[in-house]
């Protein structure tokens, strides 16, 4: 379904103005990590199984003591020091997250705290694509009418739902997707622009996929349960999903756009492990020279991950670069965005 709407009147463009990310201190190699798991079950595994089988040599975790709300601060004051803003110069801010500090009440009402802004602040949830659908729905309420500048955050801390202590194979196994996972936070502005900005925004959803993997606790289904607040998940079921979905989002967006590969400064894409993006690459005929690899060293960083990549190139961009986002989160959805620096 595309879904770019271009509203009458004379602002028609919203652009993302500034950009930052925010990456824990603390550093956990696949060894430790390997080390860690395998001696909770018993289990004995080949020197850098976990590294060989991923492609991670390693990821950042959280603190005790620090949560999704305090990645998504330090990204979010960092944005608006850059775009030379106060906290109360924004209207919205909308916290992008597939993890969150609370079941209720919103995040973003934890982040707005820390902030000492006074806008109207909401949660947007969609597992790996939440900031990018954040972006873009911050992106239709200030085209609507309703906000003048937004504020977009995520905070991910997806090493608190990993299963650390299996009980035995098969729960190494079962969990063994979620040792993908690393912590990251990511902050973008937006508001409206004379040129360029966000250019097209286009989405994909097959929602009879979404028992493929997930955090099942903490909704009605599984209020109460240690069991349910670990990440379960097949990877390569995930994988051959994404494969049978295809291509056909980035197909119409190339179509529709008129736009190639090269015609992109740089394909930014959500990565799960390095096998995953090299499929990636060989489905989509993509160039490995725009992508922005980050998983090796940061691992899985769920809806993060878009924005740590954009912080990363955004700072060499020249006026009228354009960036590809590519989203593909549990659910299962996948998502496009092009984007021109302004």
């Amino acid at each position: 379904m595309h879904i770019d709407h271009a509203a009458p009147g004379a602002l028609r463009r919203v652009g993302i103005t500034a950009v930052a990310s925010s990456l824990p201190e603390r550093e956990v190699t696949s060894g430790q990590l390997q080390e860690r798991i395998t001696a909770a079950c018993g289990l004995s595994l080949p020197t850098r199984t976990f590294e060989r089988a991923t492609g991670i040599a390693s990821r950042r975790a959280v603190a005790e003591g620090e949560y999704a709300s305090t990645l998504a601060v330090r990204a979010a004051r960092i944005a608006l020091d850059r775009a030379g803003l106060a906290p109360c110069d924004v209207d919205l801010l909308v916290f992008a997250s597939a993890t969150r500090d609370v079941v209720e009440p919103a995040t973003a009402h934890i982040v707005q705290a820390e902030l000492g802004s006074r806008a109207h602040a909401l949660d947007v949830a969609n597992a790996c694509n939440s900031f990018l659908n954040g972006i873009d729905a911050a992106r239709a309420m200030i085209l609507g009418g309703r906000a003048h500048r937004a504020l977009v955050v995520t905070g991910e801390t997806p090493s608190r739902a990993v299963r650390y202590a299996p009980s035995d194979p098969g729960q190494l196994r079962e969990g063994f997707a979620g040792y993908t996972f690393g912590d990251a936070g990511a902050a973008v502005v937006l508001e409206a622009v004379g040129r360029g900005g966000i250019l097209d925004v286009d989405t994909e959803t097959h929602s009879e996929h979404w028992s493929v993997g997930g955090i099942f606790g903490g909704g009605s289904r599984h209020p109460r349960g240690d069991e349910h607040t670990y990440f379960h998940g097949d990877g390569g079921e995930l994988r051959e999903v994404f494969e049978k979905v295809g291509t056909s989002v980035l197909d119409r967006m190339r179509q529709r756009t008129g736009l190639a590969w090269d015609d992109f400064r740089h394909i930014l894409v959500h990565q799960v492990t390095m096998p995953y993006l090299e499929r990636f690459v060989e489905l989509t005929g993509v160039p490995r020279d725009r992508l922005v690899v980050t998983v090796p060293t940061l691992g899985n960083m769920a809806s993060a991950t878009l924005g740590v990549q954009l912080d990363r190139v955004h700072e060499g961009l020249d006026f009228g670069d354009r960036v590809l986002f590519v989203g593909l989160g549990g659910g299962v959805s996948i998502m496009t965005m092009v984007w021109e620096k302004a």
